[in-house]
Parts: C-alpha cells; sequence; structure tokens
C-alpha cells in the first residue's frame, strides 16, 4: 500500500476516533453534591438499587432527594450522571473551573451566588421552610416562635444559607459555622449548641435518623426571611444551552412525581444511616 494512502487512513481513522470519544463524554453529566445533607443528599459504604457510585471513592455511593432529580435530569437529556463529592463551600468554584457541569445540592439562588454562577429554576417540591432542630432535652424543646431562641446558643454549616439567617433570631448566641452538617449534629447532641438552622424537610428526617431531636417549625410569615427562590442546580455561566436543557427536564417532572421521590429518600435515609 502506498505509504501516503497509508498515512490519510491512520490520519482519518484518528479524526473518527476523537470525535467519538467527545461524543461519549458529552454524554456525561458531572454532577458536584456535597453527600452530607439528609434528605437531599448524602454518602453510603453499600451498593443498593437506587444509589450511585461516587466517582473517584471505589466502595462509597452516593443517594438523596437531589442526587435521584440529578440523575432523572440526566436521563431526561439522554446523558449518564456521574456524581462527584465536593465540599459544600467548594462546589461554585469546582463548576467554574471545569471539574463538574452542575450542581445539584440543596443549594439555593441567593444573590451572591448569582454573582458566579446561573441557576435553574427550583426542583424542589414546595417552597423551602427553615426550622429549628434541638435536641428533645433542651430547654428550647416548646419553642413556637423565633424569639424564643434568645440566648440560644445556635449554629449551622459553613458557608451555607443557614449560617446566614441566624442573626434574625434577636438576641441569639450565633456560635461559628462548621465545616459540615455532620459536625454540627454532634455538636447539638452532645449538647455544645442549642439548634442549628436546617431546611424543615431535613429536620423531619433527622427526627427519624436521631430520634433525640426535635424540629421546631414556624407559623407562615413568623419565621426566617429568605431572601432566594429555592433549591436550584447550578451550571457555569456560559453553559446557557445546559441551563435551557435542564430548566425543560424540570418543568417535565410532575409535582406528585418529585414527592414520590422525597418520599423514597426520606424512607432510605432510615433506612440506611
Amino acid at each position: 500500500m502506498n505509504k501516503y494512502v497509508l498515512l490519510l487512513l491512520l490520519i482519518i481513522t484518528a479524526v473518527i476516533y476523537n470525535l467519538f470519544a467527545e461524543q461519549n463524554t458529552a454524554k456525561v453529566l458531572r454532577i458536584g453534591v456535597e453527600c452530607d445533607h439528609v434528605p437531599y443528599n448524602w454518602e453510603e459504604n453499600n451498593a443498593t438499587d437506587s444509589n450511585f457510585t461516587i466517582a473517584g471513592k471505589n466502595g462509597f455511593y452516593t443517594e438523596g432527594y437531589d442526587v435521584q432529580m440529578a440523575a432523572l435530569i440526566a436521563h431526561e437529556l439522554n446523558m449518564t450522571p456521574e456524581f462527584h463529592k465536593i465540599n459544600f463551600d467548594e462546589l461554585i468554584s469546582a463548576l467554574n473551573r471545569g471539574e463538574i457541569d452542575a450542581i445539584f445540592s440543596g443549594m439555593v439562588d441567593t444573590q451572591e451566588r448569582k454573582a458566579y454562577i446561573n441557576f435553574t429554576i427550583p426542583y424542589e417540591i414546595t417552597k423551602v421552610e427553615y426550622a429549628i432542630l434541638v435536641h428533645k432535652n433542651s430547654p428550647y424543646a416548646n419553642a413556637k416562635k423565633l424569639e424564643d431562641f434568645a440566648g440560644a446558643k445556635i449554629a449551622a454549616q459553613k458557608d451555607s444559607r443557614f449560617d446566614g439567617v441566624i442573626d434574625q433570631i434577636l438576641g441569639v448566641k450565633h456560635l461559628p459555622a462548621l465545616e459540615t452538617q455532620a459536625a454540627v449534629l454532634v455538636e447539638l447532641s452532645d449538647f455544645k449548641i442549642d439548634g442549628t438552622v436546617v431546611n424543615y424537610d431535613s429536620a423531619l428526617s433527622y427526627e427519624r435518623t436521631h430520634p433525640e431531636f426535635k424540629a421546631i417549625r414556624f407559623p407562615k410569615d413568623k419565621g426566617f426571611i429568605l431572601g432566594f427562590t429555592g433549591l436550584c442546580a447550578g451550571v457555569r455561566k456560559s453553559d446557557r444551552k445546559l441551563l435551557e436543557d435542564i430548566n425543560t427536564a424540570i418543568r417535565s417532572i410532575s409535582t406528585r412525581q418529585r414527592q414520590r421521590i422525597m418520599d423514597q429518600a426520606i424512607i432510605n435515609a432510615f433506612e440506611h444511616l
């Protein structure tokens, strides 16, 4: 065979290979998730019929409402979900560095975050509501309103919106934020803090997985003032097509289906944690 013909064939083969490689890469949706916030996302060390492998962590898996919604949305886009465990305060940086393609990690669309990334429409079931989680034996276990926590030692997770609303409680002792939600729960269990701010859905899950805890819910318009729309997926500002596609996928998932996903997440958290 003429060496020039052979060279041409090799070049064509290389081009075709690269095209297929690019297409295969494009079919993977790399999803950033904290894996530390029941019932939205958490880590497990046993495979189940519903959890997903954490990339780069053999023998560890992620599960929860965020995870299942992200997987469903990826499949709606004909993409394969690939989950990456990333600390909450590093998710936006990881996204903008190109390490992941989207954030599904119980993140709300605050004005501060909108300066760095774009957010989809909310994918949660109902409007986000914040509660305070306390120990059942705490003097604050019968609190009814925010003012009842005057003098209470309250802490939350670092760089979370939870930490940002604590000062709405008049007279509160706002303690330094902790690195992870798990660390916050340990402090609460050991009576080192009197309470922590969490999503109400999370609070209900913690009541089931930690029987010593109690969720304090506030009457409508009497709780925390929240300056955001809700739980949204985050994407890079340059990924406008992905933003549109994810929004379209979210709209296709009914409230009833979302509720079933949340109900199952709560059951799974109770069974596996």
